[in-house]
């Protein structure tokens, strides 16, 4: 029951940091209610296989769901919390995970080429037969275990940011 407590304390804390660092403009003459609008919520729903690609999913929220088969290629989920969240063969190729929350998710066949990671909060996700080729992992933070696992398969320069996916996780040459 405390670890499950702690693991709570803990996502909420990153929210916080996660909502204080997001960067948004306010737009001259309009309402503060007319400008932000609450993220979208999917925590705790199961919605395996649907197609997110392209779309605009900033801050969303996908805590504790299923995301077995979801398509989210291309798509910008910058400052989403994606915490505790069940990913098999779960398409990311290309998508904008920027100051994310992808903490304790099992990760499981999970395509996440020419993704970007910058700044991203991947403490205690397991990576499982991924693909991260052109990955940007630039000031994501991972625990050593993580980064060695990954630098056996990192390669590739990613399309958007030009990071050398092996130099955005500190490999060894």
């Amino acid at each position: 029951m405390a670890k499950r407590i702690a693991i709570v304390c803990f996502t909420l804390m990153c929210s916080v940091w996660i909502m204080m660092t997001a960067q948004a403009a306010p737009i001259e003459g309009k309402r503060y209610d007319q400008q932000y609008r609450p993220p979208l919520s999917y925590s705790n729903a199961d919605v395996k296989g649907q197609d997110f690609s392209g779309q605009t999913l900033r801050l969303a929220e996908f805590t504790n769901a299923n995301l077995t088969d979801a398509n989210f290629s291309n798509a910008d989920l910058s400052g989403a919390a994606m915490s505790a969240s069940n990913m098999t063969e779960t398409n990311l190729h290309g998508v904008n995970l920027t100051q994310a929350m992808v903490d304790q998710v099992p990760m499981v066949r999970v395509d996440l080429t020419d993704a970007n990671l910058t700044d991203a909060m991947l403490l205690r996700s397991e990576f499982k037969d991924v693909n991260i080729t052109g990955a940007d992992f630039t000031g994501a933070i991972l625990d050593r275990y993580q980064i060695r696992e990954l630098c056996k398969v990192a390669q590739g320069i990613n399309s958007k940011t030009g990071a050398d996916t092996r130099e955005s996780l500190g490999c060894p040459s």
